[in-house]
């Protein structure tokens, strides 16, 4: 480390960090992206988007003391440097692998990781929430939040900026501009005048400008409209600041984030002013990295060495057969539109976006807009698509409930990422999806067992003439006919794949292949004949199968990748409950606990959901059975 890292090897935190040379700065930033490149290109993880923050994260820790100064980051995957600098440098080589480093930040992980962040926009409402705090127990220190990468496209962000200015209190908000926010124009004037503005000295001479017109005898008001507009106009004209202090925050920027000095004597200059500032820096993502610097979008995240293994696929994963799939309805049908929430490339869209981009939506990271705005189309009769990862979908639960179910408008949720997704952790894991999805009177809830039913289920939704949720996981989608035709599933019908007498297994999903190679087990070498549903709808249920089944009085075993509590699992027993079946009863799922990172073969094998391990809970009930024939 010492040899690879001379500068980096000798920053076990923040204050060793201080003891670098300004000038060195520079050559500390190249360390430490080249360790990020290193670990990403081995590990997976973000790319573009942390490398681009390597200065302005220096500049950061440089200028202010942390953890007495509290650093809230947002878009936690802008803190890769944050992490090297804060004590977690060696351990960086284990990031998003199992019992490593998250791939995110997390309050257990150090004292520096100040608020946990998985999703965008939340460090502003964060960094009031802990400044207000530390104001009442008479804490010292400034706190800092650092936004970009889009997360100024999230409403929570507007409603943190619009408290806040309210706010007397020493809260900066960095917004890190890397294009995908706002586009401010740049230049040296513009830097020139930003330190001026930031200067003690002209803060000193503003304030007693302003406090002398109030004495004055007449005219005092008019004086005062005046230079506010003056002062206004010009920012105005040379920054897109003025909407920050209409908000009732002093704006600075924009600043070069790779330029330390104009970043140094900004921040040294705001931590002490006694009201909230936001400092505009622009940087780039993927600096350092000719690739990323050129594809910032290609490269916005990587699969890594360790978790791109090649292997056999018999069909193209989930998301590419999804945007194949919904080019097919909009082609037979002119009514149909898209709807995301800035993960075109992530949702298989690339392909919709080109060819039918008048029908395309991309909102940015506004996730309850996005829901709410397919309910304006589907008012108007067009039939809106909301590609949306599971996770992200929780966000806009209320919108779902009061502006989609209510009025009862067909709109079609497709749920990328549904089930564990590895080594980005329980912040991404889609696994309440079935849960609270399935509570919502009127809303259809599927998922299908491979790619030609997402096909028929996408291509049904559109009959069903109602709310459609339709999950599906980050893998291989099993079996996909790209010059296959939709067959339209009657809603709430299953399909019994195999027969058996010994043991009923309930699948939903991408549990649908795992029990079936676990029932091909059962019958080689233990004898017992399994049967295997095909449960691709989670509400409504296939009441009549489910009553015959539960007739035979043999052992039923659901199996979900999803969340128990409220899940498929619970449902199936209320059923047989209310209607006095005794048959024993075991659900397979994850419990009541939040699912830690690792690969996702790793994370199946912890939560009990493979083949072998479902062929362990068989034969824990079937013998039983058995015996009571």
């Amino acid at each position: 480390m010492t040899e690879q890292y001379p500068l980096l090897s000798a920053v076990d935190n923040p204050a060793d960090l201080k003891k670098i040379p300004r000038d060195k700065l520079p050559e500390l930033a190249a360390e430490v992206a080249d360790l990020i490149k290193m670990v990403v290109h081995e590990n997976g993880g973000h790319y573009s988007s942390p490398l681009g923050v390597v200065d302005l994260t220096i500049a950061l820790h440089y200028a202010f003391d942390s953890p007495q100064d509290q650093l809230i980051w947002d878009v936690g995957h802008q803190a890769y440097a944050h992490k090297i600098l804060t004590g977690r440098r060696d351990e960086f080589r284990t990031l998003r692998t199992k019992d490593g480093l998250a791939g995110f930040l997390r309050r257990s992980e150090s004292e520096y990781d100040v608020f946990g962040a998985g999703h965008a926009s939340t460090a502003i409402s964060a960094a009031l929430g802990i400044a207000e705090a530390r104001k009442l127990v008479q804490q010292e220190g400034h706190t800092v939040a650092i936004i970009g990468d889009g997360g100024l496209t999230g409403g929570l962000a507007y409603e943190g900026l619009n408290n806040l200015g309210f706010k007397e209190m020493r809260v900066t908000v960095v917004l890190n501009d890397n294009h995908m926010s706002i586009s401010p124009t740049i230049g040296s004037f513009s830097t020139y005048l930003t330190r001026i503005a930031s200067n003690p000295l002209y803060n000193r001479i503003r304030d007693d400008i302003w406090n002398a017109t109030g004495l004055l005898p007449l005219g005092s008001k008019a004086v005062r409209n005046f230079l506010r507009r003056l002062e206004e106009g010009l920012k105005s004209l040379i920054t897109p600041g003025l909407i920050f202090e209409e908000l009732g925050l002093r704006y600075f920027g924009p600043i070069n984030g790779h330029d330390y000095d104009s970043m140094l004597s900004v921040f040294k200059n705001v931590k002490n002013l006694p009201y909230p500032t936001l400092v505009h820096v622009l940087t780039e993502k993927g600096r350092g990295a000719k690739e990323a610097e050129g594809d910032s979008l290609q490269f916005y995240s990587l699969a890594g060495r360790i978790n791109n293994k090649p292997k056999e696929s018999p069909a193209p994963d989930y998301n590419q057969v999804f945007g194949r799939v919904v080019c097919e309805l909009a082609s037979a049908d002119d009514r149909v539109a898209c709807i995301t929430a800035a993960m075109e490339v992530g949702t298989g869209l690339t392909t919709f976006a080109k060819e039918y981009a008048e029908r395309y939506h991309d909102v940015g990271i506004a996730e309850g807009h996005a829901v709410t705005f397919a309910g304006g189309l589907a008012t108007q009769g067009v039939l809106p698509v909301v590609a949306i990862y599971s996770t992200f979908l929780q966000r806009a639960y209320d919108h779902v409930v009061h502006d989609i179910a209510i009025q009862n408008l067909p709109v079609i949720f497709c749920l990328d990422r549904a089930g564990v997704v590895g080594p980005d952790g329980p912040t991404h894991h889609g696994i309440f999806d079935l849960a609270f999805l399935g509570m919502i009177p009127g809303m259809v809830v599927c998922a299908p067992k491979n790619g030609n039913e997402l096909r028929d289920l996408l291509f049904s939704a559109v009959d069903y003439n109602c709310p459609v949720s339709i999950r599906y996981p980050k893998d291989c989608s099993l079996d996909f006919d790209p010059d296959g035709k939709a067959t339209i599933i009657p809603q709430g019908t299953w399909e019994i794949l195999r027969a058996g007498s010994d043991v009923v297994l309930l699948a939903v999903g991408s549990m649908v292949a795992a029990a079936q190679e676990a029932a091909t087990v059962l019958a080689g070498q233990h004898g017992l004949e399994a049967m295997v549903v095909n449960c691709r709808f989670v509400k409504p249920l296939d009441e009549k199968c489910l009553k015959q089944v539960a007739a035979m009085g043999v052992p039923i075993i659901t199996i979900e990748e999803g969340i128990l509590t409220g899940g498929f699992g619970s449902t199936v027993q209320a059923f047989l409950n209310t209607n006095t079946f005794q048959s024993p009863f075991r659900t397979l799922g994850i419990g009541d606990e939040f699912v830690e990172h690792a690969s996702r073969e790793e994370l199946l094998e912890m939560l009990g959901l493979t083949p072998g391990q479902i062929v362990e809970q068989v034969l824990t009930v079937a013998p039983i059975a058995k015996s009571q024939k």
